[in-house]
């Protein structure tokens, strides 16, 4: 751990269930290596990754609270997703509450869960590392690990068809940015 962020880790320990906060941690290191091998600051990887799931432990009412204090509007499918809250509340808690001012850092926490079209380098690092994060065992983990490591394009396609299929399978609604971001994912792999 760097230590110009060892105090974000000490807040996120102290703020989220150790489950949590061991997530976060493989998230921050599995951010770090991708940012390494894909040429992106490891330091801002790691910092958007212990960082990304900040708030996703509050109440969806705490949520809503923090997204309004940082003037933020919802559109209606987040709006009635809660547990897609925290994505946008990380974000705002990120800027308001810790200091966060880089730009890129705040957008990787603002669009780890739908993911979004044009996503920068960061962005898309944070997407696929808490997909690919230690501690994870879902179906096809390997896959997603192996198609990350070929490039972050491979590994967003995969990951949004997971997600989005996923989501259908199960008659949950699936947001505009994640739609958005795939469309553009095939387009720039068909190229």
């Amino acid at each position: 751990m760097d230590s110009r962020i060892s105090h974000l880790y000490e807040f996120a320990e102290k703020t989220l269930s150790e489950r949590r906060f061991i997530h976060s941690k493989n998230v921050a290191s599995s951010a770090a290596l991708l940012a390494k091998k894909y040429g992106e600051d490891p330091l801002r990887a790691e910092t958007a990754g212990i960082l990304h799931d900040i708030t996703k432990e509050l109440n969806p009412e705490k949520q809503l609270q923090i997204i309004k204090s940082g003037s933020i509007m919802l559109d209606d499918i987040l709006l009635r997703t809660p547990k897609l809250y925290h994505a946008v509340s990380g974000m705002v808690f990120a800027r308001d509450t810790l200091g966060i001012t880089d730009t890129g850092i705040l957008e990787a926490i603002r669009t780890h869960t739908t993911g979004a079209a044009n996503m920068p380098l960061l962005s898309k690092i944070i997407f696929i590392a808490d997909f690919i994060s230690e501690e994870r065992d879902y179906p096809d983990v390997d896959v997603m690990r192996r198609e990350s490591q070929k490039s972050l394009e491979d590994g967003m396609r995969y990951a949004l068809k997971y997600v989005i299929t996923d989501l259908i399978s199960r008659g949950k609604t699936v947001h505009p940015d994640a739609l958005s971001a795939y469309n553009e994912v095939i387009l720039q792999l068909n190229e």
